[in-house]
């Protein structure tokens, strides 16, 4: 069973920074699928930006241009730098991870931007 810790989160005025990180208990090779999820209150989870098997990677529009994924392989770390951050943007968010056949989710990590 892979365990996924998230980090990182916090309270950034609007405009600001923060880099989130996800660190799994076992190995991850480029043949994984890793991302970043979040889900505000009384909203559906929603898919922020993902490192595809073979790693390619996807961003949902609203984060295009101010959110980076990234991944240290070494380091079984996965990571997303969030830029120019929004009110919108609060939420908690959750690290995923795909392992051949198997899913694993964080617990997540609270992200609240004030205006």
């Amino acid at each position: 069973q892979v365990q996924l810790v998230e980090s990182g989160g916090g309270l950034v005025q609007a405009g600001g920074s923060l880099r989130l990180s996800c660190a799994a208990s076992e190995s991850i090779f480029s043949s994984d699928a890793m991302g970043w999820y979040r889900q505000a209150p009384g909203k559906p989870r929603e898919l922020v930006a993902v490192v595809a098997r073979g790693g390619s990677t996807n961003y949902a529009d609203s984060v295009k241009g101010r959110f980076t994924i990234s991944r240290d392989l070494a380091k079984n770390t996965m990571y997303l730098q969030m830029n120019s951050l929004k009110p919108e943007d609060t939420a908690a968010y959750l690290c995923y991870l795909g392992k051949g056949w198997r899913d694993y989710w964080g617990q997540g990590t609270q992200v609240t931007v004030s205006s």
